[in-house]
């Protein structure tokens, strides 16, 4: 299953003008649910490369919860079309062009399980347009950003997404 499970704002937005999720923390684990759980049935992850930053500035160089090893065990891809620092020790794959090539090395490290595609809505646009998404997980915060990174920049129009439950929380 190739899934994007994300949370944005009232007005779409996953971050804002400046790349920062600080309006999301103060939701706590409400609007992701149990991630160790979540994550112990992901076995391949994919983002773009300024969610990748972001991890490694508020994660792992930054903060009373600096950790000293990133945090995921899954293999990793990482959307850029720049040289980014690399974490000593983690499975991670840079990586650039035709989104299929890279779904299919996914799919593969996955071997047959659930390949999760967070943070940028580039790489998810371009994964829906060649029929290699099969769900949008989308939680709704209750806050306006006004500005910043949309959750999909680029038109979906057709196929068109179905909605198939709402959840409230």
């Amino acid at each position: 299953m190739n899934s994007c499970n994300t949370a944005c704002t009232l007005d779409g937005f996953l971050a804002d003008e400046h790349n920062n999720l600080d309006w999301l923390w103060q939701f706590g684990d409400g609007l992701e649910g149990d991630y160790p759980e979540f994550i112990r049935n992901v076995d391949a992850l994919a983002t773009q490369s300024t969610t990748y930053e972001w991890l490694l500035d508020h994660m792992m160089r930054e903060g009373p919860d600096k950790q000293q090893a990133w945090p995921d065990t899954q293999p990793a891809w990482v959307f850029t079309s720049r040289r980014l620092e690399t974490v000593p020790g983690a499975d991670i794959h840079f990586v650039y062009g035709d989104v299929r090539g890279v779904h299919e090395a996914m799919v593969r490290a996955a071997d047959g399980k659930n390949v999760w595609i967070v943070g940028g809505g580039e790489p998810v646009g371009k994964l829906y347009h060649h029929g290699l998404m099969d769900e949008f997980i989308i939680s709704r915060a209750s806050v306006a950003l006004g500005k910043g990174a949309p959750l999909l920049p680029r038109k979906i129009v057709t196929p068109p997404l179905r909605l198939v439950s709402v959840e409230r929380w």
